[in-house]
């Protein structure tokens, strides 16, 4: 969770509120505020929004602002790219896990000999992929094709999809997916 005391405290103080006005304002207990501006205390949904309505801004205007001035390199070496899979069957390597307003999930898939994503799943979004190496049979609704190298695909996410590993040997795919769900 980003520390958020130092915005708000930024943003109270830009309007000219001390903590007792913005805890009027707000229905919140100005300890309580002065704990969050000090991330002493971390809020709930609700006292943040109750907060952040009585500061003139939204939930996601606040945290639009705060990304858009996190720091982040636009570079990443193999060795930060942050693993959200299984490495022992698929491993599925993200690409700019803080970049700020990510709009694309971009993975490095790994997929040892036999490994298999199971039952066909959906969820909103595209993806689009290229197999770099080995086979892999892609699945989509009732189409399944198997993708050698240099071989890709490009579907609708809300259809059921499913991918295999049918080479003998570790096969890896390039893909992207928008918006990102993970």
């Amino acid at each position: 969770m980003p520390k958020i005391g130092a915005r708000l405290l930024e943003l109270r103080r830009r309007r000219g509120l001390s903590v007792r006005e913005l805890a009027l304002r707000s229905g919140i207990s100005h300890s309580s505020i002065s704990l969050i501006e000090r991330d002493r205390m971390s809020p709930s949904v609700d006292t943040l929004s109750a907060i952040l309505d009585a500061l003139g801004t939204t939930l996601t205007g606040f945290f639009a602002e705060m990304n858009a001035a996190a720091p982040y390199s636009p570079f990443y070496p193999a060795s930060e790219w942050v693993e959200i899979g299984k490495a022992q069957t698929i491993s599925y390597r993200m690409l700019g896990m803080n970049q700020p307003n990510r709009q694309i999930l971009m993975l490095h898939e790994t997929y040892a000999v036999g490994a298999d994503s199971g039952v066909p799943y959906s969820h909103s979004a595209q993806e689009a992929g290229m197999v770099v190496r080995g086979a892999v049979e892609v699945t989509v609704g009732d189409q399944s094709k198997v993708l050698g190298e240099g071989d890709g695909y490009y579907f609708d996410s809300r259809v059921p999809h499913r991918f295999r590993n049918v080479s003998g040997g570790t096969s890896t795919i390039i893909s992207a997916v928008t918006p990102p769900t993970y």
